[in-house]
């Protein structure tokens, strides 16, 4: 139940707010004729709230920031993902942001992240935008009822206000007037030029990264899980196009998140959020049947497009991005797991779309190739996902999530290896990709096999199959999988060209080498080691 204006009034003034309109948790029903009656937002045929985020229609990680104090120097990642801004010019950005919204509408959100309670972390949302603040009460935790809302003290503020672009970014900085800023000492997240909002989500998401692993022994993943009847645990890790949100939905098993979790030292498995974030671009019933049919009133629908002349949703059209999306709360998810936890994970996919054609469908891996495959965060782009894309072009972000990762990748690969080892979990590399050539000449791996694979995992019926090692992976491929053509789970047998295929194998491996380097100074021997065999010769002749 969502909370009202007579619940209480909230005094914005200590965040230096003055002569604002505060609209404290409005329910979805009010900010929905807000954003439709102010002309920025429409509806669906079926009344699902449309809006656009204008120019940026997808996070700008080139606009990111960190604080760099006394609390970050030392702990923060410093580079290309994770760039510093002084608190001086923070302060400057901040204080432009809070005179920019006097005399302006402010909506409010209080919410929490964190479904176990010991980790329970309090976050005040502040929006210009009436969506915005939508967007936010879909994907936050939501409190039962008012009266948890009595005595709401915050530990984190987001402040969103897209309206406000810096003026002079230079002199602040910014490398242009939209930016999105962590300041870990201030407890506050500011978003500012964009209306994506992402940005809100991903930002606390980035916050969690490092409080988590550093101040609670909590280890962060961006990935799916689920729980089946018996109370086994699965985590789904894996990067935009690799299956994630459709593998981790199963009607035989509990939804316990979609995209961000948490990971205790008693091996309890916690989503952060209230809500899901789908991609919508050629959504179908058919291919995805849970996000088809959450798209309902209290769902939000960002940069859609409507068949010409009505309100029916084009879900084909990509003519404003390929990232459509929705946000809508869990609820609209029929099994999930209440509250958002659970224990027992036994269990670990690593999901890659791999359009060389090169990785095997399924592969079992030892706690050093976990690590060094958790950093990889491996998939692969095909030819037209982006401009000037034409072949299979080799895509890593570490952790799965390097964007949103404040701390070297090494830190969390440890902390997963030693986490597996822990709790006996088994770890899985699943190429949801190519089979029989790269992409243009083999085809893609049909789901029916890969739901076979996963299933008979979760069945416990991959523990009595034989494997054999990839001669230039080091993977262990099983000889046997229940409702897989047995031909398939050795990818060279698929290949025409045998040679081709270890040619194209070892080009992979060298991409692995390459990317790996930058994490190798910080990375133990056994993740080290972990990754593609170095002298392969002997062992390639042995395999052709």
């Amino acid at each position: 139940m969502s909370a009202t204006m007579e619940l209480k009034s909230v005094d914005l003034s200590k965040y230096g707010l003055k002569d604002v309109n505060v609209h404290y948790n409005l329910p979805a029903e009010e900010l929905q004729k807000i954003t439709v009656s102010s002309g920025q937002g429409t509806e669906t045929e079926n009344g699902t709230l449309v809006v656009n985020t204008g120019k940026f229609t997808g996070r700008s990680p080139k606009d990111r920031f960190l604080v760099k104090d006394e609390y970050t120097k030392d702990k923060v990642w410093w580079g290309r993902i994770n760039k510093p801004i002084s608190p001086e010019n923070f302060d400057k950005l901040y204080n432009g942001m809070i005179e920019y919204m006097a005399g302006k509408d402010a909506y409010v959100r209080d919410a929490y992240v964190c479904a176990y309670p010991e980790y329970q972390m309090n976050v005040r949302t502040i929006t210009e935008y009436p969506w915005s603040n939508y967007f936010v009460k879909n994907m936050f935790l939501r409190f039962a009822n008012n009266e948890e809302l009595e005595n709401f003290q915050e530990e984190w503020l987001v402040l969103c206000v897209p309206g406000y672009s810096a003026p002079n970014p230079e002199e602040v900085g910014l490398l242009s007037g939209n930016f999105s800023i962590l300041n870990f000492t201030k407890k506050i997240a500011l978003v500012g030029g964009s209306a994506y909002t992402g940005e809100m989500k991903k930002g606390i998401f980035s916050a969690l990264n490092l409080i988590l692993p550093v101040e609670k022994e909590v280890l962060p993943m961006h990935c799916s899980a689920n729980v089946g009847e018996d109370g086994d645990t699965a985590i789904f890790f894996g990067l935009s196009g690799t299956g994630k949100t459709t593998l981790s939905a199963d009607p035989a098993r509990k939804l316990i998140g979609d995209d961000e979790h948490g990971w205790t030292a008693d091996n309890v498995i916690f989503n952060f959020e209230g809500g899901c974030y789908a991609k919508v671009i050629d959504l179908s019933e058919e291919k995805e049947p849970d996000i088809y049919r959450a798209i309902r009133p209290g769902a939000l629908l960002e940069n859609i497009v409507f068949k010409s002349g009505t309100r029916e949703v084009d879900y084909f059209d990509s003519s404003i991005t390929q990232n459509t999306r929705v946000s809508y709360p869990i609820e609209h998810i029929d099994n999930i797991q209440r509250p958002s936890y659970a224990a027992n994970p036994k269990n670990i996919f690593f999901l890659t779309c791999d359009a060389f054609g090169v990785l095997p469908p399924l592969s079992k891996l030892t706690p050093g190739q976990a690590a060094y495959h958790f950093i990889s965060g491996y998939t692969a782009k095909v030819a037209g996902t982006e401009a000037g894309i034409t072949e299979p072009v080799p895509s890593f972000s570490a952790c799965f999530g390097e964007p949103f990762m404040p701390l070297h990748p090494a830190v969390y690969a440890e902390m997963l290896s030693q986490k597996m080892q822990d709790a006996g979990v088994n770890v899985w590399l699943v190429n949801t990709g190519w089979s029989g050539g790269p992409y243009g000449v083999g085809s893609r791996i049909k789901l029916k096999y890969t739901r076979a694979m996963i299933t008979a995992i979760l069945n416990g019926e991959m523990e009595k199959v034989t494997y054999k090692a990839h001669p230039i992976f080091g993977l262990h491929m099983p000889e046997y999988c229940p409702g897989v053509p047995t031909e398939m789970l050795d990818p060279i047998n698929t290949w025409l060209q045998k040679g081709a295929y270890i040619s194209k194998s070892i080009q992979l491996a060298h991409s692995f080498h390459i990317n790996f380097e930058k994490f190798a100074n910080q990375a133990s021997d056994e993740i080290i080691n972990g990754g593609p065999l170095i002298d392969t010769h002997h062992s390639l002749a042995e395999h052709l």
